[in-house]
């Protein structure tokens, strides 16, 4: 039996790169999980039966769009209700796009603090009643290390990551009192396929920052998440997590 056996997860943003090895550590642990994502159904199904292949567990998927804030709300409430709880709650989900401020189109800046960010906030309002009535929740939250230091020609991702470690030190604070912790990672750059969505310039410009002089793997970040779940992890929220390779300097 794992950590987490008994548990129920969702993970958001979770059909691939950090996410899908996010859920498949939960589900190593023992934990139900939803995930939740864009990609070939094909492929989505696949990995969701593999889950439950693979782990014991049950695993299910959710197509919401976390550019709509009423599908994040109905898919928090669908989990809970497919599972009969919802324990624990990772916003993941998250979209880039680079470009200079004057030149940034008014609907991808838009877009990136609706997913990044947004989401977040929709998801958590609708897990917290569950988690409070039961007096034991964890809810992790994927931030960046562009959300402290800010990263140029990134303003709009920059911004809603900013954003997230607000959010969670808010919580963390607010929750404290009700068994529910919130915390969040804050990557510098994992080996995913946002990095698609950059140039190689800006691909560079992130490399030459981190002083190990790699990017993370989403099965460190995985394990991390997965610790920030558990029961052992009893005394910590409202935390910011760096997974830098050395590049954060606070």
């Amino acid at each position: 039996m794992g950590s987490l056996t008994s548990k129920n997860a969702l993970v958001t943003g979770s059909t691939s790169g950090i996410g899908l090895a996010i859920a498949r550590a939960f589900a190593a642990e023992g934990a139900n999980v939803t995930i939740n994502g864009l990609g070939d159904a094909d492929a989505i199904e696949r990995e969701r039966a593999g889950i439950e292949a693979d782990f014991g567990v049950k695993c299910r998927y959710s197509n919401a769009n976390m550019m709509n804030g009423p599908e994040v709300t109905a898919m928090v409430h669908e989990a809970e209700q497919a599972f009969g709880s919802l324990d624990i709650l990772v916003n993941n989900a998250g979209i880039q796009h680079v470009a200079p401020i004057e030149e940034f189109p008014d609907d991808k800046w838009e877009a990136i603090i609706r997913i990044n960010l947004l989401a977040a906030f929709y998801a958590i309002k609708a897990a917290l009643p569950g988690m409070k009535a039961r007096k034991w929740g964890r809810i992790i939250n994927t931030a960046s290390i562009a959300g402290k230091e800010g990263n140029p020609n990134a303003s709009a991702y920059s911004a809603a990551k900013g954003g997230v470690i607000a959010l969670t030190k808010s919580l963390g604070k607010e929750l404290a009192q009700d068994g529910i912790s919130v915390n969040c990672i804050t990557p510098a750059v994992i080996q995913t396929d946002i990095l698609d969505q950059c140039s190689q310039e800006h691909i560079d410009y992130m490399l030459n920052k981190i002083p190990m002089g790699r990017f993370g793997e989403v099965d460190e970040a995985a394990a991390m998440v997965a610790w920030l779940a558990s029961e052992e992890c009893s005394f910590t929220t409202g935390g910011v997590f760096d997974l830098s390779g050395g590049r954060a300097t606070y």
